[in-house]
């Protein structure tokens, strides 16, 4: 069974009074092109200090022009560790690792040093992917990335608990004779499937330490969360929401993409109602011709005043 709760990453997330909240790179907004590296890092450490409980890497290995974005553009794995060189006590999550797209071993090996570099800060989403190109550029059958998706996941659980494993897959096999290492600072690192992932919610309540969902409607959301406490009792729910604050703090909402805009009176019970219905952490896409006013604006209107 996951023992995610082990890991002071997952801890910081979902082990405390309240709904936590997360923001998302690139922090300077830049997502067509190379984020300015010490400008995220500012930022990063700007987050932790005002009161972020997670930084969040995204996981696009390749640049499609028609979806829209390059998401943060650095590997996600050097890119955290880096990030944990700069943060203390901040939670470093991926939203999320395409895992059909890269093979078990490299994933559980370096997982768990960026697990190792933070000092066991490190939650990852894990998604079965959504960008079609990619799977051609990778060898993979996309109609088979639900089977990979399960097949990785055990996979990954095992590398990290087991020393020298026995365990055959599609990607290969280990017969015993060889080791996996670094193991993480926990008995293994929390899993967060993201989405559907091509699996059913019974799956992901049993295998999955939480799960991590997209923007979702009040009312759709109210019926995921119900039935998600029904197939997995207390696992956390996590979920991204993108977040324009209004200059005017009694500002109506305005639909966004994947969000609003508003002011910070209307987001305030906004917040206050995802938490009565049971989501345990946000992350936030922030959306500020200034970055670094935008980070604090939330922080004191939402953050300080939770």
């Amino acid at each position: 069974m996951p023992t995610g709760h082990e890991n002071e990453g997952y801890r910081r997330l979902f082990e405390t009074d309240g709904l936590t909240f997360g923001v998302g790179f690139p922090l300077t907004g830049t997502n067509r092109s190379t984020p300015d590296p010490e400008a995220e890092i500012r930022l990063a450490k700007r987050a932790e200090a005002v009161g972020f409980d997670g930084l969040w890497a995204r996981d696009v290995p390749t640049y499609w022009p028609k979806f829209g974005d390059a998401g943060q553009t650095f590997d996600p794995w050097p890119w955290l560790s880096h990030v944990a060189a700069h943060t203390d006590e901040i939670a470093l999550g991926t939203s999320s690792i395409v895992l059909p797209l890269r093979h078990p071993i490299h994933v559980a090996k370096s997982a768990a040093t960026v697990d190792r570099l933070s000092d066991g800060r490190l939650v990852l989403g894990v998604a079965s992917g959504d960008r079609d190109p990619e799977y051609p550029a990778f060898g993979v059958d996309r109609d088979e990335r639900g089977a990979l998706f399960r097949d990785h996941v055990e996979t990954l659980r095992t590398l990290w608990r087991d020393e020298f494993p026995e365990r055959e897959g599609r990607w290969g096999s280990l017969d015993g004779a060889l080791d996996v290492v670094p193991k993480p600072m926990a008995e293994t690192i929390p899993l967060l499937p993201t989405g559907n992932a091509r699996q059913s919610r019974e799956w992901i309540a049993e295998r999955g330490d939480g799960w991590l969902f997209y923007h979702l409607p009040e009312r759709t959301l109210t019926d995921y969360l119900d039935a998600w406490r029904e197939a997995a009792g207390e696992k956390p729910f996590a979920m991204a929401v993108r977040a324009e604050l209004a200059d005017d703090p009694t500002a109506e909402p305005e639909q966004l993409h994947l969000g609003y805009r508003a002011g910070t009176e209307w987001f305030q019970d906004y917040f206050r109602r995802l938490a009565e219905l049971g989501v345990d952490h946000v992350i936030v896409s922030i959306e500020n011709d200034d970055p670094e006013r935008g980070i604090e604006r939330f922080a004191a209107a939402i953050i300080d005043a939770d």
